[in-house]
């Protein structure tokens, strides 16, 4: 590794690539970063300078050009959520399983730190709480089965080559700005503050009691930018291996709770009257438990970090007529 370490980000005209390649050149300002997205969603082209170039991870011999010189990789690049795996499996297969395992190998081949995120949907119904990134992988749907088969490669091609960690993610929302541009995502909590916003009512699906642990992406995009650093230490020290952690709040409202307190917060910010109004469940694949409690302790110990936004303030913010902060 050079005095001035090299990281490359895929999917970085994403939600989290976004903030990602942003936090990084502002915490670091003379690093060399590399942008890459295929822009099948991502609609940024450039951040805090860095251009996002065209890249596809599904082709090999390209990637392996794009991440030739890096340090360290921080792989993004996927399709996200149930509902897009389920319409276009095969896609979700090439892009979240073998051009992850391309990403990997690539990594393999230069020694090149990897940090990945895997989604709490790799755990299905969780056999008792809190959850730990060592709960055992029952996924429910096969964007569930996607991130495991990638969980998996890593950590086979991790081991005696580069090292990793893993990121067990919990249910994203928020939003920030790269420029001029609102960078958001249909998340649960985005969906039900537009809809709040356009006056109509906050639909949840059956039963509503149904708990879910929250994050927000710029939290999430913190958790990355400390893994970076740690990531780069240990490459400079030879180790090896992935390493797994949660990243996760201490907040798992009901997604009833959740729309209820869109509800309030819109009526007390914006004077709109909603309704909340519970429908039938279209996804026979999802997880139906009361409580979603995860157990943060390692990385708040082994990476200095801690999730700093709570859902109220969150959605005050997203609903608050002020610019939002960034």
């Amino acid at each position: 590794m050079s005095d001035t370490p090299h990281v490359a980000v895929t999917g970085a005209a994403g939600f989290i690539g976004s903030r990602v390649v942003g936090d990084l050149a502002r915490a670091h300002p003379d690093w060399t970063l590399t942008a890459l997205d295929n822009f099948y969603l991502g609609e940024v082209r450039e951040v805090e300078g860095v251009p996002v170039e065209h890249v596809d991870i599904r082709h090999r011999e390209e990637l392996a050009e794009a991440l030739a010189d890096a340090d360290a990789v921080v792989h993004l690049a996927a399709i996200s959520g149930v509902d897009d795996c389920e319409q276009h499996p095969d896609r979700a297969y090439e892009v979240n399983v073998a051009g992850t395992a391309n990403v990997a190998y690539c990594c393999r081949q230069t020694g090149a730190a990897l940090a990945f995120p895997f989604s709490m949907a790799v755990i299905g119904d969780p056999p008792g709480f809190p959850i730990t990134a060592d709960t055992r992988r029952d996924p429910l749907n096969w964007y569930g089965e996607t991130k495991v088969l990638g969980e998996r490669t890593i950590e086979t091609m991790a081991d005696g080559a580069f090292p990793a960690h893993l990121f067990m993610i919990s249910n994203l929302y928020g939003e920030h700005t790269v420029g001029d541009r609102t960078v958001s995502k249909n998340t649960v909590i985005n969906f039900f503050v537009e809809r709040a916003l356009a006056g109509k009512p906050l639909t949840v699906y059956e039963p509503g009691s149904q708990a879910r642990n929250f994050i927000h992406v710029r939290d999430v995009s913190a958790a990355f930018v400390a893994s970076v650093e740690q990531l780069l230490a240990d490459r400079t020290a030879g180790e090896t291996g992935a390493r797994a952690f949660e990243v996760a709040s201490d907040e798992d409202p009901s997604v009833l709770a959740v729309a209820e307190m869109v509800q309030r917060v819109a009526n007390e910010k914006r004077d709109i009257d909603v309704d909340v109004e519970i429908v039938e469940n279209p996804r026979s694949g999802e997880t139906l438990v009361d409580e979603f409690g995860v157990d943060t302790s390692t990385i708040e110990q082994e990476l200095d970090w801690r999730p700093e936004r709570s859902v109220e303030a969150s959605i005050r913010e997203l609903l608050s007529p002020a610019d939002h902060e960034m």
